[in-house]
């Protein structure tokens, strides 16, 4: 049995200048792509198979993430469908230095998990079971877009 809280992954990338645009800020599709790549992850943590990108709910970029700061991708399923997994994601920017940390960008993706034939194949239903978790599927549910 996988619960909430063993979905909660935290990834991080350093931004280097090969990940920034023209304003030395990373650039907005590497952001998404490591958002993606973790939910992938949180994702198929739950299902215990592959899992695909379905959608991707309004992706907010707040604020600009600096060359040399690291991009900090915080991630966790917080809802399932019969073959569907809900994920929300946050990325922050965290000087390496320091620790110092803000939000950057929000996001909720649906992925899907697949068997070994590619076709979409039933998840658990996920689990919750402590307070933090309640927490994090509360907060997660008070920040999704309406569907």
């Amino acid at each position: 049995m996988v619960t909430l809280v063993d979905t909660l992954i935290e990834n991080r990338e350093r931004v280097q200048p090969d990940d920034t645009n023209n304003y030395d800020t990373a650039h907005g599709g590497n952001v998404a792509k490591w958002m993606d790549e973790a939910g992938a992850l949180s994702a198929m943590r739950l299902a215990g198979e592959s899992c695909v990108t379905a959608s991707i709910d309004r992706l907010d970029f707040e604020r600009p993430i600096p060359r040399g700061d690291t991009c900090v991708i915080e991630s966790y399923a917080f809802a399932t469908g019969r073959t569907s997994v809900r994920v929300r994601l946050r990325a922050f920017r965290e000087n390496p230095r320091t620790g110092e940390r803000e939000q950057t960008t929000a996001s909720y993706f649906v992925f899907v998990a697949i068997d070994e034939d590619l076709k979409p194949t039933s998840v658990p239903e996920l689990e919750v079971e402590t307070e933090r978790g309640r927490r994090l599927q509360r907060a997660a549910l008070d920040g999704e877009p309406d569907r």
